[in-house]
């Protein structure tokens, strides 16, 4: 095999092994939902509605709310018929590994490990914040005092309490899913009350003017603050800016997809508890954004507590220990979901040996990855306590988006394959010379061999529009796989340019907009190429609808958002993926299960091999028995 085919060497899961696992199977389709919304509503609905209302959106931050929710969505429908395809657990890193290959899966599996870490630490801190706030920052007075940290890049204080918090919840995370799960539900059941609560109580006190005002009747606030005024005073873009941002606030529902091997019914639970869970979310962040934005002007919120102060402001200062309350939970169950998936994904990748096998070790009495929840539950408390994350809380927006991308193009991939997951059958190639008997090599080659004849038969260019398959084979297989990365390029391309184009597509300059629409011209020939291919007929208990648009909207909308990231976040990236490398080549890439099966397993390799070989010289020949010797002999 060439260096490259072993970058690209995928996981083999069979039928009968998908359901095997070390972990405990204990999770239903509610504590899923529950582990959903908890991960996902935590401390966005009590910060990032006001922030987004008063400094890019205003009145229209719902609608921002909205297309954040439209785009999560897109991403999530992919994750949902993954976890019915391969209720494995790792999320997109065992989901890309299947597809696409083992280096890119290393790279998002690395990518979701920094994710989950500064995640973690990101709300602990959070936390640890907003309890320090309601006692009058007592703590952090305390610590600058007797321990401040004069270092760039560092806080300010070593912050102890978060630490604290951190390896608490780490405790609980060990000691068993089912435990874990029982707390989250309780916090989540309790920040969905005070939601709910919130929505209600706000809804009296409501001001329709409040979405129209007019700048003259605000003289004496910064004009800045208020924009134009009236529902979109920032603009259509500004509107869309919003967006942007309030799309991480919809981050945390694949902590779901991390737990295929510890549900009782994966291939439901998964795609059902996902669908649900970003529903709920929505409908609480546009409940909350309508409702702050009715009952305060915009430019009039509190950027750090916008919800306190605003029922103080209409004079019910009760609600302020109420929203204490649910903060308090929706930052617990936030910090849970953080940490939750980490040590699962930690498990998965070490399982398959790209990273050191100890960590996949599972308690025989707590079946969970005791050494993973402990090594990362110490990380991620360690950096909350010693780093000013400010800056550090975009890293999470990369790993996210990209495990978002490569999900849709894996769910793309996969349904148009002549094989589904688990399918392959490497028991009809014989385990060794004695088991060939003389001139049986048709019998031995049947299906790989006609398939690939058939190959040689057709054109490529006769199936890039033809509307008359009806089932998939070797040669549409291949064509999807094409036009699937070209569209995968023409995305990145076009995202690259609307970035440094902005500013003349929209004043309309003739060559910006003919690039552009050259662009979209490609990238709507490739998806009818794409509806034009034959999909794979295997039934699953989940399906993306619309495909191939809905997938395709996802990975071009994923991008546009990844370039959308300041520059230092890609250059803290490329260091993360430094180290990453230097790992993956120095151990991953020769201690991988892989790397052993295509050593030890001669069928395994031989089935890759009809997979992979050049057509052309493999039939080089007329001969069909000479053609079929040589295949055997290579």
């Amino acid at each position: 095999m060439t260096f490259l085919h072993k970058l690209t060497r995928k996981k083999f899961i069979s039928s009968d092994s998908v359901e095997n696992t070390q972990l405990a199977r204990c999770l239903n389709t509610f504590d899923l939902t529950a582990l959903g919304i908890g991960s996902t509503l935590g401390a966005g609905i009590y910060v990032v509605a006001g922030q987004v209302a008063k400094q890019t959106s205003g009145p229209s931050v719902f609608i921002s709310f909205l297309i954040a929710a439209l785009a999560s969505i897109l991403a999530g429908l992919c994750y949902a018929e993954f976890g019915a395809r391969v209720p494995k657990t790792g999320s997109a890193y065992v989901y890309s590994y299947v597809t696409i290959g083992e280096f890119m899966a290393f790279v998002i599996g690395w990518n979701l490990i920094l994710e989950y870490v500064i995640g973690t630490a990101s709300v602990a801190r959070a936390w640890s914040s907003y309890f320090d706030s309601l006692v009058h920052n007592s703590i952090q007075t305390f610590f600058k005092d007797h321990i401040p940290m004069n270092v760039t890049g560092l806080s300010p204080y070593p912050d102890f309490f978060a630490l604290a918090i951190t390896l608490f919840l780490t405790l609980i995370l060990a000691v068993g899913v089912k435990e874990s799960s029982r707390f989250n539900n309780l916090f989540t059941g309790v920040n969905l009350i005070v939601v709910t609560y919130i929505i209600i109580c706000g809804a009296f006190k409501a001001e329709p003017h409040n979405w129209n005002i007019d700048p003259s009747e605000v003289a004496d606030v910064n004009t800045t603050l208020v924009g134009d005024g009236g529902f979109l005073p920032f603009g259509f873009s500004g509107m869309l800016s919003g967006a942007a941002t309030c799309f991480y606030a919809f981050v945390g529902f694949d902590a779901i997809a991390t737990t295929g091997e510890e549900v009782k019914n994966p291939q439901k639970a998964i795609p059902i508890s996902i669908v649900i869970s970003l529903l709920a979310c929505f409908l609480a962040y546009s409940g909350i954004s309508i409702v702050i934005t009715l009952m305060c002007p915009y430019y009039l919120l509190d950027e750090n507590a916008p919800l306190p102060a605003v029922f103080d402001r209409v004079g019910w200062h009760v609600a302020r220990y109420i929203i204490a309350v649910g903060a308090v939970c929706g930052l617990s169950t936030s910090l849970l979901g953080a940490m939750f998936p980490l040590p699962r994904v930690i498990y998965a990748i070490a399982s398959d040996g790209l990273i050191f096998r100890f960590l996949a070790s599972v308690s025989e009495r707590f079946k969970t990855p005791l050494i993973a929840t402990l090594i990362s539950g110490l990380f991620a408390g360690l950096m909350a306590m010693l780093f000013d994350l400010k800056e550090l809380v975009d890293m999470m927006s990369i790993g996210t988006l990209l495990a978002y991308t490569l999900v849709a193009v894996s769910v793309l991939l996969l349904r148009y394959r002549v094989k589904n997951i688990g399918e392959e059958n490497y028991d009809e190639i014989p385990q060794s010379d004695t088991d060939v008997e003389p001139n049986s090599n048709e019998s031995m080659l049947s299906d790989s061999r006609k398939s690939l004849l058939l190959l040689k038969d057709e054109s490529i260019q006769s199936t890039l529009f033809n509307w008359k398959n009806k089932d998939p084979t070797h040669l549409t297989e291949r064509v999807a796989d094409y036009v699937v990365s070209i569209f995968f390029f023409t995305s990145v391309g076009l995202s690259i340019f609307l970035k440094f184009a902005e500013e003349d597509i929209s004043h309309g300059k003739p060559w910006a907009v003919s690039i552009t629409t050259v662009f979209v011209l490609l990238m709507l020939i490739l998806m009818v190429s794409l509806i034009c291919q034959p999909q794979n007929k295997a039934e699953l208990s989940f399906k993306v609808p619309w495909l191939p648009i809905v997938p395709g909207i996802s990975i071009f909308v994923n991008i546009f958002l990844m370039l959308r990231l300041p520059q230092a976040t890609w250059i803290r990236f490329a260091v993360w993926m430094a180290i990453g490398f230097i790992i993956y080549f120095s151990y991953g890439f020769w201690h991988s299960t892989e790397h052993k099966s295509h050593h030890d397993n001669t069928p395994m390799y031989f089935n890759k091999l009809l997979r992979n070989s050049d057509l052309d010289e493999l039939f080089d020949d007329t001969d069909e028995e000479e053609d079929t010797t040589k295949l055997l002999q290579s």
